[in-house]
């Protein structure tokens, strides 16, 4: 038994990152890796049965891929239900922290799929997107697949090939190096200092998308906004709305889902804590959208803003 243990533990980061992908929550992955820790344990506890397992990454890749499964089925009701708008919970680090990342924050972020293409999946059947991740991220056979999902492998191929073209038809183009992203980012952070709305537009794509997730905690748009123009506008009227004062509201440039993106850590006047992840997709020199999460649940992980960081205040 110890030696599964020890096997297990040498694939949780890879099980919580192919999770994660599947759920768009660390919370709920590191459920479904437990809870594939308890089949393991339960089915392999006899060393025949152990044996017979020649890929044991490939056993329990499965096994979690079904668990995942189930719980896309049953999410997909309560994210129906959801206020507003739905994000995945945003991976963030600060610059400064890179070298000391977890390392299960470091297996998630490993070839990373990137927020643009998180909220895409969101958009899948649940098998479409078990199918894809699987198979696109992590090169599991159909046949495997297929095993996971009680299919067959062409149902799968299948299933994996109608997901690929609606994230080709519907992700965001976000084809930044992280030079431009910087460039970018700091350009959009300079236009909201100012309250310069034209310099704003002048960074953001003639279709910009802006999506925001209050989970109903802060007033938030309850449909993504598109156009430059309304985007801009939007995104100053939220400025106007912050809490707090210049000397308590400060931001940071950080990485978001292996992107650069921009963490907000402010205080309302009744002492009440705010937080904003804001990501971006960017490409051409423009951002094609912006992702801004709000909903306190989400943020748990995220770190602050740290003390050796650059006020923003906004005038």
């Amino acid at each position: 038994m110890q030696d599964l243990a020890s096997e297990f533990e040498a694939e949780r980061d890879h099980l919580t990152a192919v999770a994660y992908r599947m759920l768009g929550s660390r919370a709920e992955a590191e459920d479904a890796v437990q809870e594939t820790w308890l089949r393991c344990a339960g089915a392999l506890t006899d060393p025949a049965a152990r044996a017979e397992i020649r890929d044991l990454r490939g056993w329990l890749t499965t096994a979690t891929a079904r668990i995942c499964l189930d719980v896309l089925r049953s999410a997909r009701v309560r994210r129906e239900a959801y206020p507003g708008q739905w994000l995945p919970e945003p991976l963030v680090t600060r610059l400064t922290d890179a070298p000391a990342l977890d390392p299960a924050d470091r297996a998630v972020r490993d070839d990373e799929l990137g927020m643009a293409l998180m909220v895409v999946l969101e958009r899948l059947t649940p098998e479409q997107r078990v199918a894809f991740v699987l198979h696109d991220a992590f090169g599991v056979p159909f046949d495997e697949i297929a095993g996971a999902m009680g299919s067959t492998a062409p149902a799968a191929r299948q299933l994996a090939s109608r997901a690929r073209r609606a994230v080709t038809e519907g992700a965001s183009r976000n084809t930044a190096s992280p030079a431009e992203q910087r460039r970018v980012v700091e350009a959009f952070l300079g236009a909201t200092e100012t309250g310069d709305i034209d310099a704003l537009m002048a960074v953001l794509a003639p279709d910009v998308v802006f999506v925001g997730d209050s989970g109903g905690y802060f007033p938030a748009a309850r449909q993504p906004i598109v156009g430059a123009e309304r985007v801009a506008t939007f995104v100053l009227g939220l400025l106007r709305l912050m809490p707090g004062t210049a000397a308590d509201l400060r931001a940071e440039i950080v990485e978001v889902d292996g992107g650069l993106g921009v963490l907000v850590d402010a205080v309302y006047k009744d002492g009440r804590p705010f937080r904003s992840v804001l990501s971006f997709a960017i490409h051409d020199g423009l951002v094609t959208a912006a992702f801004n999460q709000l909903n306190p649940e989400k943020m748990i992980r995220v770190p602050r803003v740290g003390a050796d960081a650059a006020g923003w205040p906004p005038r």
